[in-house]
């Protein structure tokens, strides 16, 4: 007998696919643990004897699990789940051998047995064309072109069936980090599977994020104690360098777990390579801008915490660069580690002949001339060789299009591929003719480069020609600014037992199972405990009188520095480009007075600590189905809050209410019963939909400010208001708490 059930999320929760179940004679449960949103947690059962159907789209979910062993080594958390593969689908070199196989890996005496179905193949000679052991950089160009025909072939696959088997061939066969790669963008845009939740990649390559000898010690005590015994092995703070290091003061930023996986899940969501209908969304190109642009403010205000200046543009690409960084990481994938980049490095023409990769550094200097000649302009030049205006609404995303060079840019030949084979004039430095046969550094990957300063450094001069543009623009007036009738009257900032407008940071330890990426290992988790920073949940609550009729409001909460390195209150000019967004949403506008409370994990920015570090879920022993609610991208809500200093730094906070009919965007609504896991549009966007804000990302501080305005308060009009805050961190570490909450530290100093 088979049984479908159709469970319909919403909001970004949505989970809708059908899954199918066999019931046959003997009695062997497993269990899907769902969140529904509104309904609560859903248990589905299905009793079953040796099989599992093909069909159940959380199948899919298993191509990540200990991606370096093969698929013909049973799956699962207990190693119940066993794959039959045709012998034309395992790997030439196990083809001989495939009876003697299926006796050594056949599983256990209670295995679920998937039957894997066969299909005919499609052309895969391009893609497989790199090495399984090599390392994989979607900023390479050649390797980008690989992942693109993988993606577009996995997007054809016209049923589930047939893309779970293709993932299944290609599987073994292919590289491991460009097949995860292609894997997660087909799963997050397929209509039958853009609802699976994936797996971090702290699960699938842990190499990625943290030391190299956590590997060795995770390995001993899988081997050695049984899975309810092990304990956590501790990723101490500070292990890539020493006080030595001016830089290393802002490593918690930098080598945030969170943070750098945030980047990598974002370059998911918005690939620049493949169908032109997974490239092309609404506005995309100006959100590569806005979230670099809100990155580099975020790790500006850190360093000003820290007392440290703020980032240099790394604009001079003939003079050594100053900052080393030496990531102490591995590449599993490549067996190597990931080699470091000395201090006071020359930067130098790259040609990797394996690679395909030849560029010199006055190919990066000559783009970097035609894009400012295009802002002095006013206007680009297609490759019909006609005239596109950048306009003051559009005219940011065409850049960012052309700045990532993906395949929306306007005109590839003429304005280059500048920030990808900057980041790879860097990340080759060590080795830019290949004669020492070594791989690229960690700023040459999404998932690792933001660990490197450098990263900075080099963001920090795309986000000077994006601002150029910004500056030529018509400045906002008054009117563009105000929101007649509508006044903020008051904002406060409240957190427990912590003072009135003051924000709260400390150290927090929690855990991450490495169980998933630790090949040819015992089963069972395997725990490492990492520190991260912390703050304390907060309440921003504010008072709108309105003097008309109702309606509606966007409420926009900026925060921003208060004085520069020297101790100097800035300019509006410099602390525009230093405001974080730390929250946006729509309220209703009663005639009168309306008191408003905005909760900090409510945050239009961010997604909470779970769903960032969330387990795999799919197939397997019912114990490991943990709840779960799909909230897709977002910053760590952990990092919304910069560090600050002991005695409390300054900063200002800012609250605006504009016109909710000038910015909302008409699209189809969704149900927000669940509340969750709000989506992170800020960063983000939404899946599949249009930017639900019609104002410039970063509005009102995306632009200079007006004529005769010189510092913030000038700057502003009734709808807006701004409060003194500080932020006073407490050096103390709190350890893991239930829940994953925060924990907030006993002693308050």
């Amino acid at each position: 007998m088979e049984a479908r059930l159709l469970v319909s999320f919403s909001l970004l929760c949505l989970f809708s696919h059908h899954v199918q179940t066999q019931q046959l004679s003997q009695t062997q449960t497993l269990s899907l643990g769902l969140n529904i949103p509104g309904r609560g947690r859903l248990n589905l059962t299905q009793t079953q004897s040796s099989s599992i159907s093909f069909s159940n789209p959380w199948n899919i979910l298993l191509m990540f699990d200990r991606i370096a062993e093969p698929l013909f080594v049973p799956k699962g958390i207990d190693n119940r789940i066993v794959f039959n593969l045709p012998t034309n689908y395992l790997p030439f070199r196990y083809q001989s051998i495939a009876s003697d196989l299926a006796n050594r890996f056949g599983g256990p005496s209670d295995k679920l047995e998937i039957d894997v179905k066969s299909i005919t193949l499609p052309d895969l000679s391009f893609p497989m064309s790199l090495g399984r052991k090599e390392n994989f950089s979607p900023l390479i160009p050649y390797h980008n072109r690989m992942a693109g025909r993988l993606i577009e072939t996995f997007m054809g696959m016209r049923t589930y069936e047939d893309f779970l088997s293709l993932s299944i061939y290609c599987r073994d066969r292919m590289n491991p980090y460009m097949f995860a790669y292609a894997l997660s963008i087909a799963i997050i845009h397929r209509p039958d599977t853009q609802n699976i939740p994936l797996p971090p990649l702290t699960e699938v390559f842990p190499d990625r994020f943290m030391d190299s000898s956590i590997f060795g010690r995770a390995r001993e005590e899988a081997n050695i104690v049984s899975s309810g015994d092990r304990l956590p092995i501790v990723i101490p703070r500070d292990y890539t360098a020493s006080d030595l290091e001016p830089e290393h003061r802002v490593a918690y930023f930098r080598e945030d777990i969170g943070v750098n996986l945030f980047h990598w899940q974002w370059h998911l969501y918005y690939p620049f390579s493949g169908l032109r209908s997974i490239v092309n969304k609404n506005r995309r190109g100006e959100l590569f801008y806005y979230l670099h642009q809100q990155i580099i403010a975020r790790y500006n205000f850190e360093r000003l915490s820290n007392r440290l200046a703020r980032v240099r543009r790394l604009s001079n690409w003939r003079e050594p660069v100053e900052e080393g960084y030496f990531p102490k990481l591995d590449n599993i994938v490549a067996s190597r580690v990931w080699p470091p980049r000395h201090a006071f490095a020359n930067l130098r023409d790259i040609n990797r002949e394996l690679d395909q990769l030849e560029f010199d550094i006055e190919d990066l200097e000559r783009w970097r001339d035609r894009f400012f000649e295009a802002i002095q302009s006013g206007s680009v030049v297609n490759e019909r060789k006609e005239v596109v205006d950048l306009t003051e609404t559009e005219g940011i995303d065409v850049l960012g299009n052309m700045m990532e060079a993906s395949t929306l840019s306007i005109n590839p030949s003429f304005y280059g591929d500048l920030h990808n084979l900057g980041h790879l004039m860097i990340g080759y430095c060590h080795d830019p003719d290949a004669r020492h046969l070594e791989s690229f550094g960690v700023v040459a990957d999404p998932a690792t480069n933001m660990r490197d300063p450098v990263f900075y450094r080099w963001h920090a001069f795309v986000d000077g020609i994006f601002q150029r543009h910004k500056s030529v623009l018509p400045r906002y007036n008054v009117q563009q600014l105000n929101f007649d009738g509508v006044r903020v009257a008051a904002v406060e900032v409240t957190s427990q037992n912590v003072s009135k407008n003051e924000f709260l940071t400390f150290w927090q330890q929690n855990d991450i199972d490495l169980s998933r990426g630790l090949d040819f290992a015992p089963r069972g988790s395997v725990l490492v405990r990492f520190t991260h920073l912390q703050h304390a949940p907060f309440v921003t609550r504010f008072l709108v009188d309105n003097n008309g009729p109702p309606r509606i409001g966007t409420v926009r909460i900026f925060m921003a520095p208060k004085f520069d390195e020297r101790g100097l209150p800035m300019l509006l000019r410099d602390q525009r480009r230093l405001f974080i967004e730390i929250d946006k949403f729509f309220v209703q506008l009663n005639s009168g007075r309306s008191t408003f409370q905005r909760r900090s994990d409510a945050s239009s920015v961010t997604i909470p600590f779970e769903r960032t570090f969330r387990n795999l879920t799919g197939t397997g022993s019912s114990e490991q189905q943990a709840p779960y609610t799909y909230c897709g991208c977002g910053w760590p809500q952990h990092m919304l809050i910069p560090k600050g200093q002991p005695e409390g730094y300054p900063a200002e906070y800012f609250v605006m209410v504009s016109d909710g009919s000038q910015d909302r965007v008409e699209q189809v609504d969704t149900d927000t019963s669940d509340t969750s896991c709000l989506p992170a549009h800020s960063y983000c966007g939404l899946h599949n939909r249009l930017y639900p804000d019609r104002r410039n990302m970063g509005y009102p501080f995306d632009r200079m400010p007006r004529d005769g305005v010189s510092t913030l308060r000038e700057f502003m009009t009734p709808n807006m208001a701004m409060i003194d805050v500080r932020i006073r961190h407490i050096d103390v570490v709190v350890g893991p708490q239930p829940g994953n909450q925060p924990g907030i530290p006993s002693n308050l100093g």
